[in-house]
């Protein structure tokens, strides 16, 4: 079932969002420490904002703020809160979050029309292969969203081929909610103990936390792997902590679509100011219906492009692509700009390659120094020197590469707080803090 809301002409859309956002700017000069004080700084009555196009005399609200002034941005008197969650501290030091009864509400109601968006329906049972412990927002989302829509959910956690296997022959599930590179251990563990792929039942995974497609939203290496292997139909998610709202694919595959009545979102070149749809620019998002820790113009950090077409499921939403990177995580390299996600989708290319993680620094000059450590079974120059050719053909540079045990990049990828596995560890960020 598709909200209304979202199949409504672009200008109903408009007319919608500008209503939410008087609501939104009300509540947070009354409510909000931190913004009652950015509107006074800034000189910013807040009954003058009525249009979109009026947000950009607001200026816009960063990470670090979050960083710095935490408790500020919290609404609410502290009984009210019910649940805390923590960022994944990506890009610095983690931020907490604060949930009331009513975000909780919202949370369910955005992954409800989120797996509806991939398809799930009542009858379908999900597999949740990530954690809902650690102060994990996304995990506490996937089951409340689930038990909205009225489907059933294993939550088995991350990791463990074996444990995942037993629930997925014991109990049968249609979708799993995965990180998509799981997928390929799942299927090793598969080959290994004599298990028919073709005959389990499951028909989608939802993918989180690694992207699935390049920008013409044709599937990336990695998924092609896992799709080799497992015929089943791989759906991108994309969300954070700060937006409480996902942008999930629907049947069409032709990026993650907005969802109006949760979120304004907003794409901003260096200088704050809207980029043309298509071009790459920061997301910017005001979240809407959000109670305890609402957040008005702020920069997601991530670099996306956007699609406005209607879509043949009946959306009339703009659409993310998928995220070109992290733009804290940009590397200048040998005078080229890469982001992670590029390097990740070489790597996947190797199916001689087991377990990688990228490791970014500067170097004595100050300038940008990747190495990458590489587990495999086939240790030799040659295939060094193949990746190295590879980076030089798609990149136009190629980083240091080195091989390393199972074991080391496994610690490296696992550190002891970590929600997700870790691809890149980004000494840089390390050294600002």
């Amino acid at each position: 079932m598709i909200p209304e809301i979202e199949k409504a002409s672009k200008e109903e859309i408009k007319v919608f969002q500008e209503e939410k956002l008087k609501d939104t700017l009300e509540y947070l000069n009354e409510k909000s420490p931190f913004y009652k004080r950015f509107f006074k700084e800034n000189n910013i009555n807040v009954s003058e904002i009525k249009k979109l196009e009026d947000l950009y005399k607001i200026p816009v609200t960063t990470k670090d703020f979050l960083q710095r002034y935490n408790d500020d941005f919290i609404c609410v008197p502290r009984a009210e809160i019910i649940d805390y969650v923590t960022t994944s501290g990506t890009l610095g030091d983690p931020v907490i979050f604060a949930l009331t009864d009513n975000d909780l509400n919202r949370l369910a109601y955005n992954e409800a029309i989120s797996f509806e968006c991939a398809g799930v329906k009542k009858t379908d049972v999900m597999q949740l292969m990530t954690t809902i412990d650690r102060r994990f927002m996304a995990g506490l989302a996937y089951f409340l969203g689930a038990r909205k829509l009225g489907a059933g959910i294993i939550r088995v956690g991350s990791g463990i081929p074996e444990l995942q296997w037993d629930s997925i022959l014991k109990f049968n599930p249609t979708y799993l909610i995965t990180v998509p590179s799981f997928l390929l251990k799942l299927i090793e563990y598969a080959k290994q103990h004599n298990i028919d792929l073709k005959n389990t039942g499951v028909k989608a995974a939802i993918c989180i936390g690694e992207p699935i497609r390049d920008q013409d939203f044709s599937l990336n290496i990695l998924s092609k792997k896992i799709k080799k292997e497992w015929d089943i139909e791989l759906f991108s998610t994309y969300a954070s902590t700060e937006m409480s709202t996902a942008f999930n694919e629907c049947e069409y595959h032709v990026g993650g679509h907005h969802h109006p009545e949760l979120i304004i979102a907003e794409i901003l070149d260096e200088n704050n100011n809207p980029v043309k749809i298509g071009e790459v620019g920061e997301l910017t998002i005001t979240t809407l219906g959000v109670e305890a820790m609402p957040l008005l113009r702020f920069k997601t950090g991530d670099m996306v492009q956007a699609s406005d077409e209607k879509c043949k499921c009946g959306r009339n939403t703009m659409r993310l692509g998928p995220v070109v990177g992290r733009k804290k995580q940009m590397i200048k390299y040998k005078g080229t700009t890469l982001y992670p996600p590029a390097m990740y989708n070489i790597l996947n290319n190797f199916s001689e390659v087991e377990s990688y993680v990228i490791e970014v620094f500067h170097n004595e000059l100050g300038t940008d120094e990747i190495s990458i450590k590489i587990a495999s079974d086939n240790i030799s120059e040659e295939l060094l020197l193949d990746i190295k050719d590879h980076f030089r053909a798609k990149l136009r540079v190629a980083p240091k590469l080195e091989f390393a045990s199972s074991e080391e990049i496994q610690a490296l990828r696992f550190p002891p707080l970590s929600r997700k596995p870790v691809d890149l560890i980004d000494h840089r960020l390390q050294k600002n803090k």
